[in-house]
């Protein structure tokens, strides 16, 4: 994939949101030798929510598997971060759902996907549904010199990661030395964005503490469905925008709610990011055009 060809005619082609690509992660930390490589994130799809503010919430999904299938450079794996489904009360449709839900990314053509719960997904019943489809909720993989860490700050109905899950990510940073390079994925901001909108994580900065002594972190969430950026310290938090519909800013309104539907211009809020993580990250927000 070339940086001004591909991903471009990708980005242009799209009719999604939520997207991140990685090119190159940390190369100033890694060995010389560590080749580059490229993923793609998809965050907040929230499959069976219909009506407004998204007249094509039935087919998003469909989109975004159908242009991720036709890249040129097929990514190295694909993440998901939380609400792959929207909330229900009723069991038997929170498994029908999902089950869906599965189905159609089952159509994607890379293999390697990577799947995380949000609270949409898991909270009313601490994960069991999801974990019956898609397994662990938290756990790790390395992937050509680069360690990731998945937390599930969304199982626990208080929006917590939970102490014993603290304790099993302090277990896992004692196996790796202060340079080694961390990507994050999340759901809910580890940082406390805006907690009145449930922009936060009760517990987060407990696992941002345990994080900080490494060098070279990056965070990557959903859940907020808009592009925010966030500096801890030195660690880097990156909002993704929603497959769905847009959320206003931070605060910027007495109640939060979904951003309305505008037919002049479709998935307006709705957009596509670039990632190239160097000695420093570049970040290009690009939005959806209607493919």
């Amino acid at each position: 994939m070339t940086a001004h060809t591909d991903r471009r005619d990708f980005l242009k082609l799209s009719g999604m949101a939520g997207v991140a690509f990685a090119s190159g992660l940390f190369p100033a930390a890694r060995a010389q030798t560590a080749p580059e490589f490229h993923f793609v994130q998809l965050s907040d799809t929230h499959w069976g929510f219909k009506g407004a503010p998204n007249p094509d919430a039935e087919h998003t999904l469909e989109k975004a598997v159908a242009t991720v299938n036709a890249l040129q450079n097929p990514p190295d794996f694909i993440v998901f971060t939380g609400d792959l489904t929207h909330t229900t009360d009723d069991a038997k449709e929170r498994r029908t759902r999902l089950k869906r839900f599965k189905e159609i990314v089952s159509e994607l053509h890379v293999k390697d996907v990577r799947f995380m719960p949000g609270e949409h997904d898991a909270s009313l019943d601490q994960g069991e549904a999801y974990k019956e489809f898609f397994g662990a909720t938290h756990y790790t993989f390395d992937h050509k010199g680069v360690h990731f860490i998945v937390l599930d700050n969304v199982s626990d109905p208080t929006a917590a990661i939970g102490e014993e899950q603290l304790a099993w990510l302090a277990a896992d940073l004692r196996q790796h030395k202060p340079a080694d390079p961390i990507v994050v994925f999340t759901h809910r901001p580890l940082f406390d964005l805006y907690p009145q909108w449930d922009w936060a994580t009760r517990d987060g900065a407990k696992a941002v503490e345990l994080l900080m002594p490494f060098q070279n972190v990056v965070v990557f969430y959903g859940h907020i469905h808009q592009e925010h950026h966030q500096m801890t310290g030195h660690i880097a938090h990156h909002a993704a925008q929603s497959l769905i519909f847009p959320q206003p800013a931070p605060g910027s309104q007495p109640k939060r709610a979904p951003v309305a539907w505008d037919p002049a211009h479709p998935y307006r809020g709705l957009g596509e990011r670039d990632v190239t993580v160097g000695a420093t990250y570049k970040l290009t927000e690009l939005p959806v055009v209607k493919g």
